[in-house]
């Protein structure tokens, strides 16, 4: 990556830091993924329970091996044997102590932007978990709430579309459509611009290009 974008990504994030904790947010920034997965596991009790909704971030950091590794206990949905048992668990992760999330933008002023489909991910983000431990590639970030609708329905909600192999207009034109059809992935949109209780939400930026 060129210099001058690095450096660019630590000013960035300096101003957002600052906004955050305007907002009752946590913020951090991390130059790598390794770093960012370091920070993110000091923030997690040895004895928590972690959740987790769709986030192919978290995946790329390599945080859900690092809590295995650590034996910390998870709630993973992805080792259910039928889509009830998997509902069960989505439901059971907004219960959990801690709750692992990407966010599809987040501004220059600290407000977290995403969209959703299910909305279980965006209903941990309001509610449930005791702490909700968020990454974010510098990619993600945006000039305000509108560009951050805008990024997320350009380069966000295509590709999650292709991931999942559904049947939306965006799936097969690379276009929103502002559609209503059953597999719709935008079914609710938040924007997250303060935390109660203080500190609940913790934000690790990351100098890097993840997730969509």
């Amino acid at each position: 990556m060129n210099n001058n974008v690095k450096e660019s990504y630590k000013v960035k994030s300096a101003t957002i830091i600052k906004n955050l904790q305007k907002r009752n947010m946590d913020g951090f920034y991390c130059e790598t993924k390794e770093e960012a997965k370091e920070k993110v596991m000091s923030l997690i009790n040895k004895d928590a329970v972690v959740g987790w909704g769709g986030t192919f971030t978290i995946d790329e950091v390599g945080i859900k091996e690092a809590l295995k590794e650590n034996n910390i206990k998870v709630i993973d949905r992805d080792t259910a044997s039928t889509p009830a048992e998997r509902l069960q668990l989505m439901k059971k992760a907004l219960t959990s102590d801690v709750f692992l999330a990407g966010t599809n933008a987040i501004t220059m002023n600290g407000e977290l932007v995403n969209i959703d489909g299910a909305g279980n991910r965006l209903a941990a983000f309001c509610f449930g978990p005791d702490s909700l431990i968020v990454v974010a590639g510098m990619n993600k970030v945006v000039r305000d709430v509108e560009s951050g609708i805008k990024r997320i329905r350009t380069d966000a909600c295509v590709p999650n579309a292709i991931r999942y192999n559904l049947n939306t207009p965006c799936a097969k034109t690379g276009i929103c459509a502002e559609c209503t059809t059953p597999e719709t992935i935008c079914s609710q949109i938040l924007v997250t611009r303060y935390s109660k209780p203080k500190n609940r939400i913790k934000v690790v930026l990351v100098g890097e290009e993840l997730g969509f």
